[in-house]
This record gives C-alpha cells, structure tokens and sequence, in this order.
C-alpha cells in the first residue's frame, strides 16, 4: 500500500468518525442547529433531523468500501448544502448555547468548507487530486 493509500484509509476513518460524531449531535441535541438554520428552510426540525440521519449513513458508507465512492460524493453534497447555515451563524452572530461566536472561529469555519467538500471526494476514493496514485 502507498503512502498517500495509507493516509487516505486513515483520514477515512477520522473522517467517518467526525461525521458520525456530528450526526449523532444533531439528533441528540438539535437546538443548536436549529438556531443557525436560514429562515428560508422549510421544515427546519425535519431538516436537521435528516441532515444527522445523513451525516451518520456517510460515515458507516466510508467505512464500507462497496459505497465509500457513494458516501464521499453525498458528504461533499452535504458539505455544500450545509453552508448557508454556516454564513447565517456567522452573519447573523446567532449564540448557541448562549455563547456568540468570534470572527477567529466563523472565518476559518467558513473558509475551509471548499477544503471540506475535497476532503469528503478524496477520502471516498472519487478524486485524487491533487495527489498521484503510485504503487
């Protein structure tokens, strides 16, 4: 196995962890979520529900290697999809928990969303950019 194969199969499974984490979060404790969910989503409650529900099934699908490819590719789309949630927190400096958010947490959480989506494709095995397969 290469390198670059070996710190993919290892950010795969750090990835999958985060994600799972993640999911869980949002069916345990929502309320969060909720606050920084844009006015314009319907059903916000639905929505995070489903988006912990997704968060979860792309992380087992990274794990399995029959649907990584599959689970990358529907974690970037969650990724992207998620981001105006992030913008809306930022923007509209909503607290969670009580606790605003400074412009040293948004910026940088903003900012690596692209690095995010990447990373979602990459360790799912559907792009290998920017790196070269060796043997």
């Amino acid at each position: 196995m290469s390198r670059t194969a070996k710190i993919r199969t290892a950010l795969r499974i750090i990835v999958a962890l985060f994600y799972f984490a993640a999911g869980v979060a949002h069916l345990r404790s929502p309320t969060g979520f909720l606050a920084i969910t844009p006015a314009w989503v319907p059903f916000p409650a639905m929505v995070v529900f489903l988006t912990g529900v997704a968060e979860i099934a792309g992380a087992l699908g990274l794990l399995i290697p029959r649907f990584s490819k599959a689970a990358g590719i529907g974690l970037a789309l969650y990724a992207l999809c998620v981001w105006p949630a992030n913008f809306n927190h930022a923007l509209n400096d909503i607290a969670i928990g009580g606790t605003h958010m400074s412009w040293a947490y948004h910026g940088p959480r903003l900012a690596f969303q692209p690095v995010f989506i990447w990373l979602a494709l990459w360790v799912g095995g559907v792009i290998n950019w920017p790196f070269r397969e060796t043997s």
